[in-house]
């Protein structure tokens, strides 16, 4: 059992950090279409070239972890499937619709299927947690405010946060931890299908990211999402990837399990493991 009270992730004990190459995750599932597909996806902003022929799939039940360096596009790709840039070329598929070619009305729906966890956890600082956590329902939804108090709370709890303690608590009152995982409970309050996470570890100690990583793979295990994880840290992409990819000079250089990417001889590839 973890801290979180949940199966062990794919090190199997608690704490262990130690000994690279890191195991991968259970065994993918692959449903047909991805939630997300990018194919051939091209961007740049004037001449200047940020993403040159991307492509991925990530289905239900699976993580993506995308790793590379600082600037290489990462953070990028989440704003593409968002839907907060558009691509020069190529396409971005968000269960089996082309967004580019979609209303804005219809952006914002599919926006509605997606959970984002931002660099920083960007909660609001003048709101109370409550308040946080239960924007998207009172912005997205009809529920009354017993039912939306309720799943508040049980979203809380299953990220492993008291809600009487904490549900009055302004974000400057919390540790960055626990405003991360405010963060997570805000992305989930509306059961997405879809989770984004933007180096969801950064910034953290090492027993805290343990703890945000066993929260993200407690999410694919128990709810079955589809998600994509920008991250620098191999270790974090180690406990929770079904399959990472890494981005080098607007490419993917490497596409696969964790196990494969460290048997990799490419240069790069091994410069950046090391």
């Amino acid at each position: 059992m973890n801290d979180f009270g949940d199966v062990d992730g794919p090190r199997g004990e608690p704490g262990d950090h130690a000994g690279l190459p890191l195991a991968v995750g259970a065994a993918r599932v692959t449903p047909d279409p991805a939630m997300v597909r990018l194919r051939d996806v091209h961007l740049a902003f004037e001449d200047h070239p940020v993403l040159n022929g991307i492509s991925f799939d990530v289905s239900q039940g699976e993580t993506l972890c995308l790793l590379g360096g600082s600037g290489v596009g990462k953070s990028t790709v989440l704003r593409l499937i968002l839907r907060l840039l558009e691509p020069t070329a190529g396409e971005v598929l968000i269960e089996g619709r082309d967004i580019s070619s979609v209303s804005h009305r219809d952006v914002l729906e599919l926006r509605e299927r997606m959970g984002m966890v931002f660099q920083g956890a960007a909660l609001f600082d003048s709101l109370s947690v409550f308040d946080n956590v239960a924007f998207p329902l009172y912005e997205h939804t009809e529920r009354d405010d017993d039912d939306i108090l309720a799943r508040v709370r049980e979203v809380l709890r299953f990220v492993d946060l008291a809600p009487d303690e904490i549900l009055h608590l302004l974000p400057a009152e919390l540790s960055g931890g626990m405003r991360k995982r405010v963060a997570i409970a805000r992305a989930i309050v509306h059961e997405p299908p879809i989770l984004l996470f933007d180096e969801p570890t950064s910034g953290l100690d090492p027993i805290t990211t343990r703890k945000i990583d066993d929260l993200i793979l407690k999410l694919r295990l128990e709810l079955n999402v589809c998600a994509v994880v920008v991250t620098h840290d191999v270790r974090s992409a180690g406990r929770i990837a079904t399959e990472a990819a890494l981005l080098y000079e607007g490419e993917i250089i490497f596409k696969g399990a964790l196990d494969e990417m460290f048997a990799s001889e490419a240069p790069y590839v091994q410069s950046f493991l090391s």
